[in-house]
């Protein structure tokens, strides 16, 4: 018999379900891009954004959206909250990160690296 979740465990799935749909809007990420970066199919992601589905805080999908809204949150903060800033940046070859930052996060160690690269940013501003 499995136990049933704490309170604080169910508002922590959906603030963070909620929080990654509004990271997919406002970034313009398609099912299949949210989905590959996240590691849930596009149909689940799709379930996501209509708040059907919700991310279950023991999941790989919850560990990497907490990284998805980190680089949101970092990025957001360098474009002064200009998502067009942001798509901009996410979609343009970095010859730092040696490609495109929104092909790179759809890889563990590539969404750690690009994130790794905006905190590093940041602190020299």
């Amino acid at each position: 018999m499995t136990k049933p979740l704490p309170a604080t465990a169910i508002e922590e799935n959906r603030v963070l379900s909620r929080a990654v749909a509004q990271v997919a809007a406002s970034w313009k990420l398609t099912n299949e891009q949210l989905g590959a970066v996240i590691g849930i199919s596009p149909a689940t992601v799709s379930r996501l954004r209509s708040g059907t589905f919700q991310l279950d805080r023991s999941s790989k999908a919850f560990e990497l959206s907490q990284y998805l809204v980190r680089l949101f949150r970092s990025l957001d903060a360098l474009m002064g909250s200009d998502d067009n800033a942001s798509i901009s940046w996410l979609r343009s070859p970095n010859l730092d990160l040696d490609g495109r930052p929104i092909d790179l996060i759809r890889s563990i160690r590539g969404l750690g690296t690009v994130n790794n690269y905006v905190d590093d940013f940041r602190a020299q501003v």
